[in-house]
């Protein structure tokens, strides 16, 4: 038993090891598989020998038994809220709290999520609490342990008792990654990512927390150690925490002075949309701890942190009416028409309300009081109804049977929650949203073709194909609103430009079902040729990397179709070429895998990705420790901050400017 004993405390601690490396260091240093194969060793292990189940192995993380309840905990040191400051009062608190101009300040995004507080006994997790009252909170250590990036064994200099703070946040991304897979379920979906995270902490069944995409974010330590302090700063304090092992957001600064604080706040508010997981507000703290100390307590705050609150990104008004949009694919999306509402300083009149399914669920009438919510600048949608406020002329949303547009039936397979019209390129709906996008930027990129004129020309019976487009002259231009001689010439130039294109963006540019931006690039790369892609079978996509079968499918049926088969002829008859994609030999960069980033002025970054990928590189869209190498243009952002993070961690990812990046490439002869 004592060589069982023995490996299952080596595996729980490469396994711990690499969590951190994944969740907290964004620097995987194992593969998926080899992960897994670890994993299962260690239950297996754990299953034949219960009783050397350790309390920080990381099976814990999958959910234990249902609990009856929770149980009420007192905190050892309450968890105090945090006075508001705004516009017109932020100098005037900024000065109150600080004895010096040149005062700093450790200021934090004010994440939206569960607050937390972690206690851990000689670097063991031992119990996990919610904020509650302040004064005693909700015992959620089984749930707690589910989550991915929590350790529950602290790395380094371990103190003998600790107490940290924080907040259990669903980043945005996964939030709705993981509403998007409930709608294709017909599920229920989360309201949005502060109720999802709370909702989920606060379930008595612990698989269900560890089903969530949960992640935890420190903020602040409690006085541990009989009361000693471990640290002389707040912003040393995180930084220590982070030494232990834990997550803490990269957005933290600290500052000096009052105007410092101001402009901090005024660039988070600037990139709120950007950070990956929900904020309402900043925090800035007097960073000193004996500060801190001296300055106190009032009421049920403290005196040496203010939060600053930025508008909510959800108000109240009422549904008007519905209309149900067609899509390019033909997906019918009902449209909510709102009472015009201010959220967050944009006037929001229109939602999506997604599908039949998610009216069902939300109960929604017309004429119904609803929650909207604008985030991540994505389109509004309806989060909640008020059903107490409901008049009693409120109406029922029914669902066509028939396309709202050219009247053929709706469809709706077993395996979707989607309706869709069957009338194909015989509805004008799809036809012009097509159109649309085969003009636009990442498609075929036509200069001074945008959807108003798209629009102005199907109506005018000028353009109905896509090969339409390049048949116009510039005296059908001409007699257009806002086109005069110049102007038509000039689109009749971009139009001709266009033609010249590349086979990815034509491939894009068809609107396939499923074949995005990157799928259409991974697949002239693999095919090479519009004829070696229209003849592969569904077995032969599926082959090619981030292919499923789904969007094979799709492919197959798409080049099946003999509507679309003539459009693909037409658009060639009609001039639409590029060049031919060479057969990758013995590139010095066949292999390598990359990410360009930033904005580029010597060589644009699609032709820098683009040419990486006609010579065999691959091309990522986020930095990982199999990054090789990295090239920034200007405004480079959070790539370029991971990058350096993962080279300091021990990584060796190369970093290239926009100069270095295209010397690099022309001197492999990737770029001419």
């Amino acid at each position: 038993m004592s060589q069982e004993y023995s490996r299952i405390n080596k595996l729980i601690d490469q396994i711990n090891t690499h969590n951190h490396n994944y969740y907290a260091m964004d620097n995987p240093t194992i593969s998926d598989s080899e992960y897994d194969r670890m994993f299962n060793e260690l239950k297996a292990l754990e299953a034949k020998n219960p009783a050397l189940v350790l309390p920080h192995s990381p099976t814990h993380r999958v959910g234990g038994a249902i609990k009856k309840g929770f149980t009420e905990v007192k905190h050892a040191t309450p968890m105090l809220s945090l006075s508001n400051s705004n516009g017109d009062t932020l100098m005037k608190d900024l000065t109150r709290m600080s004895v010096s101009p040149e005062e700093l300040y450790c200021c934090e995004p004010k994440l939206d999520g569960l607050a937390c507080s972690l206690l851990y006994e000689n670097g063991f997790l031992i119990q996990g609490l919610t904020r509650g009252d302040g004064m005693s909170g909700e015992d959620i250590t089984a749930n707690v342990k589910t989550i991915r990036n929590i350790p529950l064994k602290l790395m380094g200099d371990i103190p003998k008792r600790l107490e940290v703070r924080g907040e259990i946040v669903m980043p945005k991304a996964l939030f709705e990654e993981y509403n998007e897979k409930r709608r294709a379920q017909g599920k229920s979906t989360l309201k949005n990512p502060r109720n999802g995270a709370a909702g989920s902490v606060r379930q008595l069944d612990p698989s269900v927390t560890a089903s969530r995409p949960l992640a935890f974010y420190a903020y602040g330590v409690v006085k541990t150690d009989g009361g000693s302090t471990l640290y002389r700063s707040h912003y040393d304090s995180l930084t220590l925490l982070q030494s232990l092992g834990f997550e803490v957001s990269s957005y933290v600064r600290r500052v000096k002075g009052p105007e410092q604080v101001k402009k901090y706040i005024d660039a988070i508010g600037r990139v709120r949309n950007e950070i990956p997981y929900e904020i309402d507000g900043a925090v800035f703290k007097i960073d000193s701890v004996e500060k801190q100390e001296a300055l106190g307590y009032i009421s049920r705050a403290p005196k040496w942190a203010f939060s600053y609150k930025y508008p909510a990104v959800e108000e109240m008004t009422t549904l008007l009416s519905v209309d149900m949009q067609i899509g390019r694919t033909g997906a019918v999306t009902p449209v909510g028409r709102l009472e015009p509402v201010d959220i967050a300083g944009v006037t929001v009149s229109n939602v999506t309300l997604h599908n039949q399914n998610e009216i069902e669920r939300l109960g929604l009438m017309i004429g119904d009081r609803v929650i909207v919510r604008r985030a991540q600048e994505v389109i509004p949608q309806v989060i909640g109804v008020d059903v107490s406020s409901r008049p009693t002329d409120a109406k029922e949303i029914v669902f066509p049977t028939h396309c709202p547009v050219c009247n053929s039936a709706l469809v709706r397979p077993e395996d979707e929650v989607v309706w869709r019209c069957s009338g194909g390129l015989i509805c004008s709906a799809q036809r012009i949203e097509g159109l649309k996008h085969f003009v636009s930027r990442k498609a075929m990129n036509i200069d001074g073709v945008g959807e108003k004129l798209v629009s102005l020309l199907f109506e005018k019976g000028l353009v109905i194909d896509f090969s339409d487009l390049f048949h116009l002259t510039a005296n059908q231009l001409m007699p257009l609103d806002g086109m005069a001689s110049k102007s038509a010439e000039n689109t009749i130039r971009s139009i001709t430009q266009a033609k010249k294109t590349s086979l990815s963006r034509f491939v894009y540019a068809l609107g396939i079902r499923g074949v995005g931006e990157n799928s259409s690039r991974i697949l002239a790369t693999h095919f090479k040729s519009l004829e070696a892609l229209m003849s592969a079978c569904i077995d032969e996509l599926v082959d090619v990397p981030d292919i499923g079968p789904i969007t094979a499918k799709d492919i197959v049926t798409f080049f099946s179709h003999k509507g679309n088969l003539r459009v693909i002829r037409q658009l060639l008859d009609a001039g639409v070429s590029w060049e031919s994609i060479k057969t990758v030999a013995d590139s010095p960069i066949k292999g390598m895998n990359f990410v360009v980033t930033g904005g580029f002025s010597i060589v644009p970054r699609k032709s820098i990705e683009q040419a990486i990928l006609d010579a065999g590189g691959k091309v990522s869209g986020s930095v990982s420790s199999k990054t090789q190498t990295l090239i920034v243009g200007t405004n480079a952002g959070s790539k370029l901050d991971k990058a350096i993070k993962i080279n300091g961690a021990g990584g060796n990812i190369t970093i290239l400017d926009e100069d270095a990046g295209v010397a690099f490439l022309k001197g492999h002869e990737v770029l001419a």
